[in-house]
């Protein structure tokens, strides 16, 4: 009876440890996965940063909240991927907002510094290779400048750019920084204003560490377009501005002396849409050939093919979202995948991207609260 016993036990940890090892076996797929992190508002039910896992098939799997924050509503790296910096999208009784500062260690987020923003709903927030950060501020219609040191520490504000002036709808009544951005192919910084319908140029200046207006001052986008942000061509002299409120993209190239000029713009819609919209998010593919624009209201991503000769752009169609007001949206690292941050209906949408084509195919969503920056 014993030895019948004692056979059984050893039947029993053999069949546990087959079943170990083919646990062990399934595990690469997840682990193979790209994790990102994920900004969002707090006015619901998030708490924070979180972290998800894209998986090689285009899964999901939610690793939870990392990092208690207040209104996180825009991510960015450091250049060597050891900090994280988050703005926190608020006004406080000084009609400020804040940067904070993170250690990335283990796909976790450690708590470094905050510090203020140098205006009211910072929305978006960009590091140099050297430690420049660009804060924007919404509300406050301007950009801060801070320093991150090398161990991760946020300098207090150095300097502040404010813009004036205003356009034709009610909602440019004053300037609105929606983004501000290191020019890849110069020194200058382009500040892009949904409230004056400008891109506004600078420098900073190496002697007193201070913002300069650039050369020239500012480029005007068509009356009541309000821009938003900015796709650069990878290895072309141009760039590409998303435009909130007329649902269109506008092409800008580097003219023989040097300096940014407006070219063609095309719309994000269909001609035969007749609801409201407004833009949001634009990326360009690594390969130059492929441009997508998020579309709130029509719910959708426009897709477009880029002529590498002159920059010019043709819609090869739209892929519906399958959730509501897409704030935000990524390509993964190897671009096989397109995720989409839908901040109203709390979900992240993968599609399965034809690098041949540029089009899209659904693969799979998870829920989500009010997410708004996804970064990879």
């Amino acid at each position: 009876m014993k030895s019948k016993i004692v056979l059984i036990l050893i039947a029993i940890i053999v069949s546990c440890k087959e079943v170990t090892k083919k646990q062990e076996k399934m595990e690469p797929s997840i682990s193979k996965g790209s994790s990102f992190f994920l900004g969002t508002y707090t006015d619901t039910d998030s708490k924070g940063i979180y972290r998800y896992t894209l998986n090689e098939d285009g899964s999901f799997v939610n690793n939870g909240l990392i990092a208690e924050s207040n209104n996180p509503s825009f991510l960015a790296y450091s250049a060597d991927k050891k900090y994280l910096l988050a703005v926190n999208e608020i006004s406080d009784e000084n009609k400020m907002g804040t940067v904070e500062s993170y250690a990335v260690k283990d796909d976790s987020l450690e708590f470094i510094s905050r510090s203020s923003s140098g205006g009211a709903h910072p929305c978006f927030v960009t590091l140099s290779e050297n430690g420049d950060v660009l804060a924007a501020n919404y509300t406050g219609g301007n950009i801060g400048l801070l320093k991150l040191n090398n161990n991760g520490e946020l300098s207090d504000i150095i300097d502040i750019q404010q813009y004036v002036g205003k356009s034709i709808t009610d909602r440019q009544e004053a300037p609105h920084a929606h983004s501000a951005w290191f020019d890849p192919n110069s020194d200058a910084i382009i500040t892009v204003d949904l409230g004056t319908d400008n891109l506004w140029f600078s420098t900073i200046n190496t002697d007193s560490n201070k913002l300069e207006s650039g050369k020239p001052e500012k480029v005007s986008i068509s009356a009541g377009s309000g821009p938003r942000h900015i796709a650069f061509h990878p290895s072309r002299p141009w760039f590409y501005v998303i435009n909130e409120l007329t649902n269109t993209v506008s092409l800008l190239k580097k003219s023989d002396t040097g300096v940014y000029e407006l070219g063609t713009t095309v719309s994000t819609l269909p001609s035969n849409f007749e609801g409201d919209s407004f833009c949001a998010d634009i990326h360009i593919s690594g390969d130059g050939k492929f441009l997508y624009a998020s579309n709130r209201g029509h719910n959708s991503l426009a897709i477009f093919k880029v002529n590498q000769e002159f920059g010019a752009l043709t819609l090869l169609g739209h892929e519906s979202v399958k959730g509501d007001w897409p704030r935000n949206f990524s390509l993964s690292p190897n671009e096989d995948f397109i995720v989409v941050a839908n901040q109203k209906s709390q979900n992240l949408v993968s599609f399965k991207r034809d690098k041949n084509t540029g089009l899209m195919t659904y693969v799979n969503e998870i829920a989500a609260p009010s997410p708004v920056c996804i970064l990879f």
